[in-house]
């Protein structure tokens, strides 16, 4: 996922994409007021855990199901480059799992305008939105949210170039510890996502195995430096 500590240059953008936008916007609002919705929820499972980058109502710690988080969306802007891309999380279908995130609440018309343009900034290489159900607890059957909205980058090479696909847990290690973008290092991405689903307790095992992958090359290369 893009990272959220990007400044990011709005005017830099052609005003057709704002009309476009716009449009896209209105017409997602109107849906949803004839549904008798007008409360916005997104889901985040990479940076937007840590930053939300708008204005909420309410952050609730769950999850989503038949999904997994996985390290197969390459960054070529963030925490990469064209030349060495990074790696950041996605959502793979995967029966029986949870993904474990933060769904933000938001409530206002114009926080949800503000809000949605924002996102479609941040996670423009995202090439799929998708509404799910979003639960609190485990043993629930129900959901505590119905329609949130999650950014997934599929892996679709004709819309989403830059998706990497999977690989051994060494391969995607060696990646991110290279890796560097505009955002800064790609393990500083890795190592923030760990924590930051440590404190909402979630024992993420791809993302552990990796962080702790990550860590061992790192001072693998230290200790041969001296």
């Amino acid at each position: 996922m893009l990272d959220a500590s990007t400044n990011w240059n709005i005017g830099s953008f052609v005003p057709v994409f704002w009309v476009l936008l716009s449009l896209s916007l209105q017409h997602r609002l109107e849906r949803e007021r004839k549904r008798g919705e007008m409360v916005m929820w997104v889901f985040g499972y990479g940076s937007l855990i840590w930053k939300a980058g708008f204005d909420y109502d309410d952050r609730l710690v769950g999850f989503i199901k038949g999904y997994r988080r996985v390290f197969y969306q390459g960054s070529t802007d963030h925490r990469g480059t064209p030349e060495y891309p990074g790696r950041t999380v996605t959502l793979e279908p995967a029966g029986g799992e949870v993904c474990w995130g933060i769904a933000y609440k938001i409530t206002k018309k114009e926080d949800e305008e503000t809000a949605f343009t924002y996102l479609e900034v941040r996670e423009k290489q995202y090439d799929k939105k998708a509404y799910l159900d979003f639960f609190t607890e485990p043993s629930a059957t129900t959901p505590a949210v119905s329609g949130v909205m999650v950014y997934i980058a599929s892996p679709d090479k004709k819309l989403n170039k830059n998706y990497l696909g999977p690989e051994s847990l060494e391969n995607i290690a060696k990646q991110i510890v290279c890796a560097q973008g505009p955002s800064g290092p790609n393990r500083d991405y890795l190592f923030q996502l760990e924590r930051s689903l440590l404190e909402i307790g979630c024992e993420d095992k791809h993302v552990m195995d990796l962080a702790n992958e990550v860590r061992r090359m790192i001072q693998d290369g230290k200790q041969q430096e001296q």
